[in-house]
């Protein structure tokens, strides 16, 4: 009981600071939210699917840690009003990428990590990203080539595209890297075995990723994801 009530002291103490305008001063146009101190506090920066924005995955900070910064980011290319992507889709059938499109994207967004780190006063291996379908995408692309800039990434519903793939090798630097990997097994959109491929890839690469299969689940995020994604952060900052 007494630990209970010094938690809600601790919870009421921390005031949130939720920023639901618009905010330009990074690399990247996002939202934010942060706790009065928000020195060394971990960084979740989320990162949305094709055709969404920055206030898509924005409202699952509210079942995560109350005393992390969380940031969701805008995608820097336009399709319409409200609609955003972060690469184009190369070819049919397999959800692939423009090479060129995911080394622009992928270099802002690593830019915006670097500066959010600086601006926020978090440690690299404190800066978790939270991408879902082609954010997920993007997670992989930047966390599994800049391990350096991240502490760990959560792929929903994602994949890693054939020119990422064909480009990993082992790395002393991944090994240090965190991976959470989900996906719905009745996916339509990024096939259930796009998760496992994942999985199945970096254990290759002598990592160990956590890996969690809904059954039933679309191309969509569950409340047990979200319930799993919050028991992996917070195991990651005890």
């Amino acid at each position: 009981m007494l630990k209970f009530l010094a938690l809600l002291a601790l919870l009421a103490s921390a005031t949130v600071h939720a920023q639901t305008t618009l905010q330009t001063d990074l690399p990247l146009n996002y939202q934010e939210q942060t706790t009065a101190d928000s020195s060394h506090q971990p960084l979740v920066i989320f990162i949305h699917g094709y055709g969404s924005n920055e206030q898509d995955l924005f409202g699952i900070k509210d079942d995560l840690p109350a005393t992390y910064t969380y940031l969701s980011v805008r995608a820097p290319m336009t399709l319409e009003e409200g609609s955003y992507q972060w690469f184009r889709q190369k070819g049919e059938g397999a959800y692939n990428g423009h090479t060129d499109d995911l080394k622009t994207a992928g270099q802002i967004l690593l830019d915006f990590i670097a500066r959010a780190a600086k601006k926020y006063h978090t440690e690299p291996q404190k800066v978790y990203l939270v991408g879902f379908s082609q954010g997920a995408i993007m997670s992989y692309e930047v966390g599994l080539r800049h391990p350096e800039a991240v502490g760990g990434i959560a792929a929903l519903s994602g994949r890693i595209l054939p020119v990422l793939e064909s480009e990993l090798k082992p790395d002393e630097k991944l090994q240090k890297l965190a991976i959470f990997i989900t996906h719905g097994t009745e996916d339509d959109i990024l096939p259930y075995k796009d998760g496992t491929d994942a999985e199945s890839l970096l254990q290759k690469l002598s990592l160990k990723p956590e890996f969690h299969a809904y059954e039933g689940l679309g191309h969509t995020i569950s409340a047990a994801e979200i319930e799993d994604l919050n028991a992996w952060l917070q195991r990651l900052n005890p």
